[in-house]
């Protein structure tokens, strides 16, 4: 029920830095949470950061903590992943999405709209 778009998505050395970005083009007052998944092929979809919209109350996966950060511009509709330090591990097609849930929950399965995905490549 939300349109969601990403970009942001880019090869970069480990260490370095990117903002991801999600715009809501249909976001409305029943978007409640949002967050960024990600998924290597043949692997599942892995939580990565989720937002509650409302309050701004976070939750992250115990490997991006300290390094991620989630935020949501109301004005602009558009959710946002700051990555710092990144690993090879980070390697990944990173989603962005939204859902009705309260909780900022980190189970793709919590969520039923979802971006095209973008792609980020840590390599040296």
């Amino acid at each position: 029920e939300v349109q969601l778009t990403e970009s942001g998505g880019d090869l970069v050395q480990p260490g370095g830095s990117l903002r991801l970005s999600c715009v809501a083009s249909t976001y409305n007052q029943n978007t409640y949470r949002m967050g960024w998944f990600r998924q290597v092929p043949g692997n599942g979809r892995g939580g990565v950061a989720a937002i509650r919209i409302r309050d701004g109350t976070t939750n992250y996966a115990a490997s991006v903590k300290g390094r991620f950060t989630i935020s949501f511009d109301h004005a602009k509709n558009t959710l946002y992943l700051e990555m710092n330090n990144l690993k090879v591990e980070d390697t990944a097609m990173y989603y962005c999405a939204a859902g009705d849930g309260r909780f900022a929950s980190l189970w793709h399965g919590d969520y039923d709209s979802w971006g095209q995905g973008t792609q980020v490549t840590v390599s040296s």
